[in-house]
């Protein structure tokens, strides 16, 4: 049987090529938490690396889950197209709701955490007060992409490029160390012993710095030879990453005094700071704001397709797949663009703001979800005979379904439960919607 399998395609402009996919995927993924991540890795020592490793394996695995999946569909448009077509309406639609809250949640986490950077990188917006410069940075990407995806697309090839340069100068000061002084590496080795325990728990937050693997597959009705680029720019991007994350955080981890490390606001500027002079990490906050952007713009990309896609297949409302003269899903980029807003109003409420904390946690806890069924889904095109029946499809489903468990597991009983709470959620909007239907066919 051939390798590819037709499904129903979203009449939309193929806009973004390799290089815009490839960057939507980095760009994604390396959003704010890489600056922080050193920090709360410290505390487990070497346990964090091996953490580290647990997650790439596992990460990489479902990255290879979700390029299979658009070489078997490659006219699909997402992951909503994967998992209909294998598991049904039901698990598709729950997969996606909880992915689709996740989303513009974390936009609205990205634009609060850019302005706390954005008074160092830029003085004189120190008086301008938090929210304002909040909801503008919100509202002007959502502008942006109106102008359309491939709009978008170039902007987060750019913002790409320019969040690798502090990620290079670190790689780049630790390999020199490596080479010149190698006795600086035994100087600050952490102590804490290593426990299963320890890497269950760094591993849990390495994976939260890991979402976004999946970023070029849920725009894929507006990729150019999605079959062959999404692939390709999946497995390109995920790679990178891990590989530019465990350099960095195994360089912090090694040369910065546990206690220290774990105590600071700005690993890498305090990294930079002890090694090449006092004030040189002062640059790195123009970089974070640049890396927060870019995560901002992929994210505002991909869930106003997402918003899209589901609208058009009925899991949303109807009008939410509007769509203006560029392309650009008008309707979905200002509902999603409303929903962060209140998120961030909601953020800078003092009554509310300990309840978003707790909302941006459960973020993973809603990505798993999809994560698992396109591991299931893979398994099931390999039982019913679907592009190759080789066994490499199941191995990849059995695998990825095993490591979404485990990370469930690691995450522990809380944000597991409001995981289940944001999936229980969306089961009357959904009997909602299907009565509605039911009525307008009559």
């Amino acid at each position: 049987m051939s390798e590819h399998v037709a499904v129903p395609v979203a009449k939309a402009g193929k806009e973004l090529g390799f290089w815009m996919c490839t960057a939507l995927v980095i760009g994604n993924t390396i959003g704010m938490g890489i600056f922080l991540l050193p920090a709360s890795l410290a505390p487990y020592g070497f346990n964090a690396l091996i953490g580290w490793g647990i997650t790439v394996v596992g990460m990489t695995v479902l990255a290879r889950v979700f390029a299979r999946l658009a070489r078997i569909f490659p006219d699909a448009d997402g992951p909503h197209a994967y998992l209909r077509s294998t598991l049904g309406e039901w698990p598709a639609f729950l997969a996606l709701w909880c992915y689709w809250i996740s989303c513009w949640i974390t936009n609205s986490a990205l634009a609060v955490g850019i302005v706390g950077y954005l008074g160092t990188a830029i003085p004189q917006l120190a008086t301008v007060p938090p929210l304002a410069l909040a909801l503008t940075l919100l509202w002007l990407f959502v502008g942006l992409n109106l102008l359309g995806v491939r709009a978008g697309g170039q902007v987060q090839v750019v913002t790409t490029a320019l969040k690798l340069v502090p990620m290079a100068v670190v790689i780049l000061l630790g390999g020199w160390l490596l080479f010149t002084e190698p006795s600086t590496y035994a100087q600050n080795l952490p102590t804490t012993p290593l426990s299963f325990g320890g890497m269950l728990a760094a591993s849990t937050i390495a994976l939260y710095a890991m979402l976004g693997v999946e970023s070029a597959a849920v725009p894929a009705g507006r990729v150019r030879d999605a079959g062959r680029t999404i692939p390709r720019a999946t497995m390109a991007g995920t790679l990178l990453t891990a590989v530019i994350y465990v350099a960095v955080s195994a360089v912090a981890i090694t040369l910065i005094p546990q206690q220290e490390l774990a105590s600071s606001e700005a690993p890498f500027a305090d990294l930079l700071n002890r090694f090449l002079g006092v004030g040189s990490g002062r640059w790195l906050a123009a970089f974070v704001v640049i890396s927060g952007l870019g995560a901002l713009n992929g994210w505002t990309l991909l869930v106003s397709e997402l918003t899209r896609t589901m609208a058009g297949h009925g899991l949303l409302p109807r009008r939410l797949d509007a769509q203006n003269r560029r392309g650009a899903p008008v309707a979905g980029l200002i509902a999603t663009g409303l929903l962060a807003t209140a998120m961030v109003l909601m953020n800078y409420s003092k009554s509310l703001v300990e309840g978003f904390t707790f909302l941006t946690l459960v973020v993973t806890a809603a990505n798993l979800p999809l994560y698992l069924c396109c591991a299931l889904a893979l398994a099931v095109v390999w039982k019913r005979g679907q592009g190759r029946p080789s066994r490499d499809l199941l191995v990849l489903g059995i695998l990825g379904s095993a490591y979404t468990v485990f990370a469930f597991f690691g995450m522990g009983r809380e944000p597991f439960v409001w995981g289940m709470v944001l999936a229980a959620a969306g089961v009357p909007f959904y009997a909602l919607l299907r009565a509605g239907r039911r009525r307008a066919t009559r």
